[in-house]
């Protein structure tokens, strides 16, 4: 007889759902996390987007969140100009439909308590080393000098993820331009100053998405993100780019940060948190088999994150994935039956949620922002050549619109924009 029915390896937003999920069902549930506490090795911007989380905590607003999304803002820099356009409307506002900034420390360990209380265990700071397979069947784990078995293993260990390939489940190793390395730092500000420098009301913030000069004009971006009593700012570039140049991470993080419409945000700011990641941004490609014998995969494990440039998704799908994959668990618990063909339900599960229906729609989005520099270095001054004479006054003879835009569309090529945006349309 297996130790538990169960074995969740991670203690992120997938595997504290998973095993809030598994324990509210009444089968017993070990979570093996690696950090000193849940959260302790997460890393966001972040936000939340909040239906997948309403669905399974109706109390969810009573979550350590941070402050609910009011503004989108989304900016194109060149090296000394900046094109910035700031969305707001009342639905994205309403429940189920909402986003919240987040710190994955706090609303992490609440998260864990979650499934504590529902009577999932927590064993924390110690690394799940290996997988005990019998007869090509997952059935537990080997964490330090501990075997410890279960009817099924599910995996939540996030990008970095050396189990799925123990488990068979692995495609190749990510391409380097599959996958983006991060910097981020939390910066400690009063909460009116906040309001005032994002121009928000109390208990809001804003998203702010940048792209073009902040990260050199490489693939990648920028984010600033307006928490309850800090601001998280961080860079994201995509490895294959940052490998081709002398500036790394957190330099360009540090010219980021000293932008003149960056530094006014955070002036006055105690650092109180640094952090790396590495990003998952492939898309559907580069998922690996996520169903196994005796083993499932969800979360950043599953590789299941979106960059659509105007917005970045990962923790709504970790919640739903972790969600799925112990509902698809105790169906096979339940059939005792956790092999891989007992265990399939999850992919015709997953296949029916938002989740994949997203992925498969936006599959196309990794290698369009791959294949598109421009966005990167050249649209942002493109942008500047057109608005800066467009709101410059200096007793010179004005010229109409047209007339400014189209030298500078040109310089870009007139169909070759015209063939990036109907592609754009297309895939994102």
């Amino acid at each position: 007889m297996s130790d538990f029915d169960a074995i969740v390896v991670g203690g992120g937003l997938a595997g504290s759902v998973a095993a809030y999920t598994l324990a509210s069902a009444e089968k017993s549930v070990l979570v093996v996390e690696r950090g000193n506490y849940c959260g302790a090795k997460n890393m966001t911007g972040g936000r939340i987007y909040t239906h997948s989380l309403a669905k399974i905590f109706p109390d969810y607003q009573d979550a350590p969140l941070q402050r609910k999304v009011t503004h989108e803002r989304i900016s194109l820099m060149s090296p000394d100009s900046n094109f910035t356009i700031d969305y707001s409307a009342r639905e994205l506002e309403q429940a189920g439909k909402e986003s919240y900034t987040v710190l994955r420390g706090p609303f992490d360990q609440w998260l864990a308590e979650k499934a504590e209380d529902a009577g999932a265990e927590y064993i924390c700071g110690i690394a799940v080393e290996d997988l005990m397979i019998e007869n090509g069947k997952v059935c537990g784990v080997i964490a330090g000098e501990d075997e410890i078995t279960a009817d099924v293993v599910i995996l939540a260990d996030g990008v970095n993820s050396l189990l799925t390939s123990k488990a068979g489940l692995s495609k190749k190793a990510p391409a380097i331009h599959q996958v983006a390395v991060g910097a981020k730092e939390t910066i400690e500000l009063p909460a009116d100053v906040i309001e005032s420098r994002f121009l928000c009301n109390p208990g809001e913030g804003a998203s702010w998405l940048f792209a073009g000069d902040c990260s050199n004009g490489i693939i990648g971006g920028a984010f600033v993100y307006a928490n309850e009593e800090s601001v998280s700012v961080g860079i994201v570039a995509t490895m294959s780019e940052v490998l081709k140049q002398d500036i790394p991470v957190y330099q360009m993080l540090e010219n980021f940060k000293n932008r003149p419409e960056i530094k006014p945000l955070i002036a006055g700011g105690k650092l109180v948190e640094y952090s790396g990641h590495v990003v998952p941004e492939g898309g559907i490609h580069m998922m690996p088999e996520i169903i196994g014998d005796g083993v499932l995969v969800a979360g950043d494990a599953a590789m299941l994150c979106m960059n659509l440039g105007y917005t970045v998704r990962g923790m709504d799908l970790a919640v739903e994935s972790g969600s799925i994959a112990a509902k698809a668990a105790i169906k096979a618990l339940d059939a005792g039956d956790t092999s891989k063909a007992g265990l399939g339900v999850y992919k015709s599960m997953l296949d029916n949620s938002f989740i994949m229906r997203d992925m498969n729609m936006y599959a196309e989005a990794p290698e369009f922002l791959e294949n598109c520099p421009g966005m990167f270095r050249g649209y942002p001054e493109m942008i500047r050549d057109i608005m800066t004479p467009l709101f410059m006054v200096d007793g010179e003879p004005r010229q109409h619109v047209m007339k400014l835009a189209m030298p500078q569309v040109k310089k870009q090529g007139l169909f070759k924009l015209g063939k990036v945006a109907m592609k754009g349309v297309k895939v994102l």
